[in-house]
């Protein structure tokens, strides 16, 4: 059972950092790129982005809990406590991951409404503009300590376990 719990802990990790580093590098530049804009111009390559953005958190979240059910089921089965390293780093990500989806990512959603609407005032609009800029920032360097984390914490699960922590029955025969 360990050793599908691993494998299982794993495979989630790959494709948790699978997916942050193609939506970061490949995907979420796509939308922006010149090829894009003059099929999809602005601002509605923008309003596919956020579109995909939100699978995105999605996806984050859904494999933020599973590593966290991994690492109860892991501590349960092999008798160990869980690292501070990896419960940390795997914490960290997903708490980043909420606080994005549920938070930063509707906030950038009203700005670029504000920032492309024509109902707007001039002065709105390019408050929005800064504001936008600004908080896209943010969400970029949240994004990279996610990948930072995720690396750390597929490092440490990938690693061989450690000893448990109780001797086992069978190492004592007399």
């Amino acid at each position: 059972m360990i050793g599908f719990l691993r494998f299982f802990g794993l495979l989630n990790a790959a494709v948790w950092l699978g997916g942050a580093i193609s939506f970061t590098i490949a995907l979420g530049p796509a939308f922006f790129s010149k090829e894009m804009t003059a099929i999809v111009p602005a601002p509605w390559n923008g309003a596919a982005a956020q579109i995909v953005i939100h699978r995105y958190f999605i996806l984050l979240n859904c494999c933020g809990a599973i590593a966290l059910v991994h690492l109860f089921l892991e501590t349960l089965y092999s008798g160990k406590a869980v690292e501070r390293l990896t419960l940390g780093a795997v914490v960290v990500v997903l708490a980043l991951s909420l606080s994005g989806g549920f938070w930063l990512q509707p906030k950038l959603r009203t700005l670029h409404v504000q920032k492309y609407s024509t109902q707007v005032s001039e002065e709105t609009h390019v408050r929005a503009t800064r504001s936008f800029k600004i908080w896209h920032g943010v969400s970029q360097t949240m994004n990279l300590i996610v990948i930072g984390g995720l690396l750390i914490y597929l490092w440490r699960i990938s690693s061989p376990p450690n000893t448990t922590r109780f001797t086992s029955a069978t190492k004592f025969r007399g």
